[in-house]
């Protein structure tokens, strides 16, 4: 339990189980994620925390190997990944594969309630990771965007934080928080997971 803040579960570091077998399409993709990862040299830590319905904290976000990293590491969890995009990526001849990839298109040119929308698709999903990068943008921040836990709240579902460390090129599932309503004090514990880990483009986070 964090201090003034919600309920927080550490994640085993030292054994990576994936989710439950989801046939054989899912352990093809596995064996891909998994090979992807060896071959670039990443290793992956923690076991799955067994939630059908969470937001993932996807960070460091600083450079477009991210996602593919984190794409990868999803794969290697038989965990399909959603994603927030622009609209326009899931128009023309390719939008049929960004909805595979996980976009769930939000249209940016009208004044779009995103908390309200994301929290409408978890309750008419059965299954759904959010993963959303704290930082809102590549470029260098100092303060992370709060939409990631009001949506966390608002869904009535958990936070998982994952880790993405170009220093010891480890993908990490560090804990599951359990938000209290008090952003200040559950964000304190949150980011101590990222104190000391470095980014792609390691001027450009905050830990």
């Amino acid at each position: 339990m964090s201090a003034g803040g919600g309920r927080r579960v550490l994640i085993d570091g030292s054994s990576a189980r994936p989710a439950a077998f989801r046939g054989v399409g899912s352990e093809i993709v596995r064996w891909i994620s998994a090979a992807y990862l060896k071959l670039t040299g990443w290793k992956v830590c923690g076991d799955w925390p067994g939630l059908d319905k969470a937001v993932l904290v996807a960070a460091p976000h600083t450079s477009n190997w991210d996602g593919l990293n984190m794409l990868a590491t999803a794969g290697f969890y038989r965990v399909k990944l959603r994603w927030m995009g622009k609209a326009s990526l899931t128009r023309g001849p390719f939008g049929w594969l960004m909805k595979a990839l996980g976009c769930v298109p939000i249209d940016r040119s009208q004044s779009n309630d995103v908390v309200r929308i994301m929290s409408e698709a978890f309750g008419t999903s059965e299954r759904m990771v959010l993963a959303i990068p704290p930082e809102g943008t590549r470029s260098a921040v100092r303060e992370w965007k709060s939409g990631f836990y009001h949506i966390a709240v608002a869904a009535g579902v958990p936070i998982v934080l994952s880790v993405l460390d170009y220093g010891t090129k480890r993908v990490s599932l560090a804990a599951v928080v359990y938000p209290s309503g008090d952003y200040e004090a559950d964000l304190a514990a949150i980011r101590g997971h990222y104190v000391g880990v470095v980014g792609k483009n390691a001027g450009k986070f905050a830990g």
